[in-house]
């Protein structure tokens, strides 16, 4: 049986942050929530640096990234997750209550997988946030791990 990947949510609103926990837990996902309030605590926990750098050598089984964030934007954040050949194969989903077709566009443009706009109604976000979390830790086939640095091979029958 394969390991069970953590889910690394980003988010910064203390609310936002609250309920998607809870429709997470609700879902009854055996993954680790693993979670960063700001793009540059993100990326600290993707690239094993600072506070971080100890952590085991597993990478998330999806990425739930707000847009708007302190310090490191979301944008920033997935331009750097699918720009590094160690980290592009883990999918992200931008969760944001962003509706601007702009960031939609610009998020698709540097490889986002998916692109959730938060419901307003709480049932409607719960659901979406279970929905998400299903597929993403459950349904989804991930990228088979590869050593971290490692060129993958692909050999032609």
């Amino acid at each position: 049986m394969a390991e069970l990947k953590p889910i690394l949510l980003v988010e910064d609103n203390p609310k936002d942050l609250e309920l998607t926990l809870a429709a997470l837990d609700r879902s009854q996902l055996a993954n680790e929530v693993v979670t960063a309030r700001d793009g540059a605590e993100a990326l600290d926990w993707l690239l094993y640096r600072g506070p971080h750098s100890g952590r085991p050598p597993v990478d998330p089984a999806v990425v739930l990234l707000d847009l708007k964030l302190p310090k490191v934007d979301g944008l920033q954040v997935l331009e750097k997750i699918k720009g590094d050949a160690d980290l592009r194969h883990i999918p992200v989903v931008m969760l944001t209550a962003s509706k601007e077709e702009r960031d939609l566009v610009r998020s698709y443009e540097l490889g986002v997988n998916a692109f959730v706009v938060k419901p307003v109604d709480f049932k409607e976000f719960f659901k979406a946030i279970q929905e998400v979390g299903m597929f993403w830790a459950i349904l989804n086939e991930p990228h088979p791990p590869r050593p971290r640095n490692q060129p993958m091979r692909i050999t032609e029958a």
